[in-house]
């Protein structure tokens, strides 16, 4: 069933609430709002839609044109400008000046939201949620998280500190498809309290309602709150919520964060043995479950200090992902990062994966490049 109304689908209407009260409960927020979205992309869209609403309402109304010129920031790591792009034209965005007072680098133009990525998707780096909120209440900014791949970690004892802060946050993006394995797709994104205004008139509402009179009619015999449809610009929506429910009723939340403890490990595993092998070079320490690293054919070994070996290790990685495609043996993602050459990144999220196949990778990393 498509869930706009509570009439056409009561139950997903229901199990989408308890989900996402539970997923806000992580984070640390005791009532609040949120949706579910077609992916992070999307939800991240949402967020900046509704810092720029909350900040000027006459938006709706009057257009765009009508606003001053805005601006976010966002860290350089950010995994993804569409948001911005789609809603007003530019994926231009500014990283997080090193001056307390960002207003004055930004020649008349209005900040209104600041972008925190937790868990960004190369490098699995953290921004810091604590000191970025407090620049963003002393400036009167929305503070958005993307955790879509690092939030998760809420449920892992050892890794909650990389998310200190994220309670302060006004959205938070969180994909439980990444890190937990929930089929795709499965994206939240999550509010906090609003209870200073009745649910039907919350951000979500007033910013994306349109009050279609043939759906969402105010006289209904039930309770008109559990229609859900009109907070968001979609109408037409799939039960995402109920991948998540099916898999946290089948394990628990113990189960979930074995789930990351268990990709943790699997990281930890790799790295050791990464630093283990000759021909194997880390691209920096792993801060989370993201592991980069260079793959150094033996014809490179011992070169580092020649004026070409950059410019001929960035070449191995296209070539060994050509040779693993066509021998059907692995698929292993690889990419450059600013003045880094392409090197491997290397996430471990299912749970069946094994040391074995950990071991393998690397085996046939050695056997595919042998001769390079």
């Amino acid at each position: 069933s498509s869930r706009y109304t509570y009439e056409v689908a009561p139950v997903f209407v229901l199990m989408e609430e308890v989900v996402l009260a539970k997923l806000r409960e992580l984070v640390g927020w005791s009532r609040g709002d949120g949706i579910f979205a077609p992916g992070g992309s999307i939800s991240n869209m949402f967020a900046i839609n509704l810092a720029r609403f909350q900040r000027f309402p006459e938006c709706r109304r009057r257009g765009n044109w009508a606003l001053p010129r805005l601006v976010l920031f966002a860290s350089q790591e950010v995994g993804r400008g569409k948001g911005a792009d789609k809603i007003w034209g530019s994926s231009r965005t500014l990283p997080p000046p090193p001056a307390p007072d960002p207003p004055q680098l930004l020649g008349g133009a209005e900040p209104f939201l600041v972008c925190a990525t937790s868990g960004t998707t190369v490098l699995g780096a953290f921004d810091p949620l604590d000191a970025i909120a407090d620049i963003c209440q002393r400036h009167s900014l929305w503070l958005h998280v993307d955790a879509a791949w690092g939030g998760s970690a809420l449920l892992s004892s050892a890794h909650r500190h990389l998310l200190a802060g994220i309670e302060r946050a006004n959205s938070v993006t969180w994909n439980p498809h990444k890190l937990l394995g929930v089929g795709l797709q499965c994206s939240a994104l999550l509010l906090p309290d609003t209870s200073v205004v009745p649910p039907q008139q919350g951000l979500l509402q007033r910013c994306h309602g349109a009050g279609a009179s043939y759906l969402f009619q105010p006289d209904k015999f039930y309770d008109a709150t559990y229609d859900p449809g009109d907070k968001t610009p979609q109408c037409g929506r799939r039960v995402d919520c109920l991948k998540l429910w099916l898999l946290w009723k089948a394990i628990g939340t113990q189960g979930l964060a074995q789930r990351v403890q268990r990709a943790l490990d699997a990281t930890r595993y790799l790295t050791e043995q990464v630093k283990r092998r000759e021909g194997f070079q880390l691209v920096l320490e792993p801060e989370f479950i993201n592991l980069c690293f260079w793959f150094v054919p033996p014809s490179l070994r011992g070169r580092e200090g020649s004026s070409d070996y950059w410019s001929c290790l960035g070449k191995v990685a296209p070539v060994l992902k050509e040779r693993m495609m066509k021998a059907g043996s692995m698929l292993l993602s690889y990419q450059p990062h600013g003045t880094k050459v392409n090197f491997f990144r290397q996430i471990v999220t299912s749970p069946a994966v094994t040391k074995a196949d950990l071991d393998f990778l690397l085996d046939e990393l050695e056997r595919l490049g042998g001769d390079l």
